[in-house]
């Protein structure tokens, strides 16, 4: 049976799956937008820091008043409406809610509450690839052993990436590569909040006219976001990430499989299974012809002469030995899509992609020669942007995670393009995620048989 016709059957059962929302930004504003035209869902609750915000992006996305006006979460069960509170620690807790959607975007919320989620047996959507990344293969072990589900996002791109990746390996493929496409030029590393939206072509009029946060839109821009949804794909999809992080080759759909395989074979890949973010600009700034800024794909192999000669036979566009293929998808819909993910952990049981372990990881790289004495603004700000790299190298040089790069202030120059350390930093070691952060690298320094670099807890 279908999603939506299991769904439909809990809701003629009066049996609604019951959805509480972290969250009412972007992404979750256009869940928002779509939850009330899904039968047997019930978004019970919306946690927000600011209230006054989540009820403007109902409005905005066309809510009646009615349907969030609930006094509390009890009335809105009875009722059928929506309970808006800034308590999501309260949320979690409530016997109302089966399912719980991070769409903070902040590492440290998203990692506290992960982590109510499994003391409360709550299934969790982490829409936040911030906190997945930083923390996720510890949560992901938390929410097994508390057997509860800890998922990824349907609509946005890891998720997307990893059902390509299923798809191709349960009709027996080996995938050579997965990965997404965006704007890239070299330049866009060194771009900060005052430069980011020239680099955009926005106007100054357009930004005053809409809701535009620069600092995440330059995380987008710069290199950051792509290196931690790699990392998060990376992490779910027992994929190696390039030893020197990401190359972001300019690559139309039609170039896929001549690119992206293994440099013996004539592509750029450093080795088979890894992951790679494609540019929709020439490095001249020439647009891609083709190009996947939008989208998603999958890289795999023909096993046999007999699956080569298919794939001719059916067209797909391979490269001149007709060994390798690419499926694509060229778009995603982000919050649109969200309600895959709900459906399949309510009547499947299923995540829609998950960690599953600890092989990529995001540094906080040096955008410019960074002063003993400074604070770091992390992710998309004027300091630092993130750079994947193989989790076991992360580990050994004592890199610290981007998701940790805020308000930490350096004791010790760090060298344009360079990774900034642990030992690098002034830390406090008894916050949450940053003490959830340690415990997972020492779990992992002993499973990989990775030896602590010396200088890591040096300050």
């Amino acid at each position: 049976m279908s999603l939506i016709a299991k769904l439909e059957t809990r809701a003629q059962a009066g049996r609604p799956v019951r959805v509480g929302l972290i969250g009412a930004g972007k992404f979750g504003s256009m869940y928002l937008s779509q939850a009330p035209r899904t039968p047997g869902i019930h978004l019970v609750c919306i946690a927000d820091l600011s209230p006054a915000r989540a009820r403007s992006a109902m409005q905005r996305v066309g809510w009646e008043e009615a349907r969030y006006s609930a006094g509390s979460l009890a009335e809105a069960l009875r009722s059928g409406s929506t309970f808006i509170t800034d308590d999501a620690d309260l949320m979690i807790a409530s016997d109302y809610i089966d399912i719980v959607i991070d769409a903070t975007g902040s590492p440290a919320a998203g990692i506290h509450h992960a982590l109510l989620c499994c003391k409360h047996k709550k299934h969790i959507v982490m829409v936040n690839v911030e906190a997945d990344v930083l923390a996720g293969p510890l949560l992901a072990r938390r929410a097994a052993e508390a057997g509860i589900i800890y998922s990824m996002a349907s609509g946005d791109q890891p998720a997307l990436i990893a059902e390509l990746v299923d798809w191709a390996r349960t009709i027996g493929f080996n995938v050579i590569c997965a990965g997404k496409g965006t704007k890239y030029l070299p330049v866009y590393h060194q771009s900060t909040p005052d430069t980011v939206w020239s680099y955009y072509g926005f106007t100054e009029e357009q930004v005053a006219s809409g809701d535009f946060n620069a600092q995440m839109f330059n995380s987008f821009l710069d290199g950051t976001k792509s290196a931690l949804e790699m990392a998060a794909v990376s992490n779910a999809c027992d994929l190696r990430p390039p030893a020197d992080g990401l190359a972001f080759p300019a690559c139309g759909v039609d170039d896929l499989p001549n690119l992206l395989r293994p440099a013996a074979e004539g592509g750029i890949l450093p080795h088979r299974g890894s992951v790679e973010v494609v540019s929709s600009l020439e490095r001249d700034g020439r647009p891609v012809f083709r190009d996947l800024r939008w989208g998603v794909y999958a890289v795999f192999e023909a096993p046999s002469d007999y699956v080569r000669d298919c794939f001719a036979q059916y067209g797909l566009k391979t490269d001149a030995s007709g060994r390798f293929a690419a499926m694509y998808k060229p778009y995603h819909l982000i919050g649109l899509e969200l309600g895959v993910s709900i459906a399949s952990i309510a009547v499947r049981g299923e995540a829609t992609g998950a960690t599953t372990g600890f092989h990529g990881d995001v540094a906080a790289n040096a955008k410019r020669d960074l002063r003993a004495g400074e604070r770091l603004d992390g992710e998309g700000g004027h300091t630092v942007y993130g750079k994947l790299m193989p989790a076991a190298d992360s580990l050994l040089q004592g890199a610290l995670p981007i998701g940790l790069a805020h308000n930490m202030v350096l004791q010790r120059p760090v060298a344009a393009g360079h990774p900034v350390r642990w030992s690098d930093v002034a830390f406090d070691s008894s916050k949450e995620a940053v003490r959830v952060r340690l415990e997972m690298e020492a779990m992992f320094r002993k499973e990989l048989g990775v030896e602590l670099a010396a200088e890591k807890l040096a300050s």
